[in-house]
């Protein structure tokens, strides 16, 4: 278990492998000061339900939400079996949030009037505090990221958000989220916070498109499945053109053969999830016929990453970055033995956060794509 001293944003990892009361030591280690919420990322290993329930009888914040993850980034960069926790002190911070559930029936009217009350319940806590950003968590296995992010979009107006998909590591099967001890699938949780400290909220990605073209010829976008690749069965199309067997795909695969698609001067991360039996394609984010994507090419992620990272630290240390960080880029970071120089760069900066099913910028949510927020001490500290 670690905890930062001296900081603004109080963090906290549990290691689940050498705790026999991980909630209680979370609990103890937050202490009893009074938090405008709490943001814990749990690995697959915790069981929810109960653990979800003492932390909202023992801790001191009016919101505490969080999820499961597909991994997790502490103080010693990478890491899996922890808890983190990020407390965000009453001092410096005021929030507002809610859940909303069953997502597949969601009232897209009802909640964009939802997302403005909580704007408008954030700023009315202290009209001294003037910088504003959002924190979205949402069911990674939902499919409705897209929809949801973009129908909050209008509501938020100005107001930057940033994201992550739950994750359930590597098996795909349960990636729920939890807000004050309730734990639902196909739900979201939207958090909007007000500070009197600056911060920079970011994406990130280490790709440029090549050459090698991909038209989506078909596809079955509520499913986020894709059927057909140049009107060819879409898994043997895909290992054609990155030059793979197909028998070979794997997440290792995708993960160092993802799929953008281009919007303007500006390309967006399409990653596959893996080969249904059929041969058809699942994909992390919606894919629609006629889609035209490009392989692309890909940095050294691990300069990419000290880039981004020094770049935010340019002008004035952060207090702290909360990172929302696909698990394909940890893949493909173990795959081509990169993980340590990552993790070194990671913990340098004080990044704090978890690997995710994917990622939410603004209107977009995304995929193999870094995003988080940078938090900067007030100017006249």
């Amino acid at each position: 278990m670690s905890e930062s001293d001296a900081r603004i944003v109080v963090t906290v990892s549990v290691d689940l492998l050498a705790e026999t009361d991980p909630a209680g030591k979370l609990v103890e280690a937050l202490g009893d000061d009074p938090y405008a919420c709490i943001i814990v990322l749990a690995s697959p290993d915790v069981e929810l339900e109960d653990f979800t329930a003492e932390l909202q009888t023992h801790l001191n914040a009016p919101h505490i939400l969080g999820a499961r993850t597909a991994g997790e980034i502490c103080d010693e960069g990478y890491s899996e079996h922890r808890i983190v926790a990020l407390g965000f002190p009453q001092s410096h911070f005021t929030a507002s949030a809610r859940m909303f559930e069953a997502l597949d029936d969601a009232d897209e009217v009802a909640i964009g009037r939802e997302v403005l009350a909580l704007r408008h319940s954030a700023q009315a806590q202290r009209h001294d505090f003037k910088n504003e950003f959002a924190f979205l968590l949402v069911d990674g296995l939902s499919r409705r990221e897209d929809a949801f992010v973009l129908n909050i979009s209008t509501a938020l107006g100005s107001t930057q958000l940033f994201g992550g998909s739950s994750g359930d590591g590597l098996r795909f099967e349960s990636a729920p989220v939890f807000y004050n001890g309730q734990v639902r699938n196909k739900a979201a949780i939207v958090l909007v916070v007000r500070s009197n400290c600056r911060f920079e909220v970011f994406r990130e990605d280490h790709f440029e498109s090549s050459e090698k073209r991909l038209v989506v010829t078909g596809a079955i976008p509520e499913k986020r499945l894709v059927t057909e690749i140049n009107a060819e069965p879409a898994a043997p199309e895909y290992a054609r053109i990155v030059g793979i067997d197909p028998n070979q795909l794997s997440p290792f695969i995708f993960a160092s053969h993802p799929i953008v698609v281009s919007v303007g001067d500006q390309h967006h991360v399409r990653a596959i999830q893996r080969v249904e039996e059929n041969g058809h394609l699942r994909f992390f984010a919606s894919i629609d016929e006629g889609m035209v994507l490009t392989v692309a090419k890909a940095r050294n992620i691990s300069e990419h990453l000290k880039e981004v990272l020094e770049r935010l630290s340019n002008e004035r240390e952060p207090d702290l970055i909360f990172a929302c960080d696909c698990i394909l880029r940890r893949l493909e970071a173990e795959q081509k033995q990169e993980v340590t120089s990552m993790s070194a760069e990671l913990k340098k900066h004080r990044v704090i956060g978890f690997s995710t099913y994917g990622e939410q910028h603004n209107m977009l949510h995304v995929n193999q794509t870094l995003t988080g927020i940078a938090i900067y001490p007030p100017d006249h500290e």
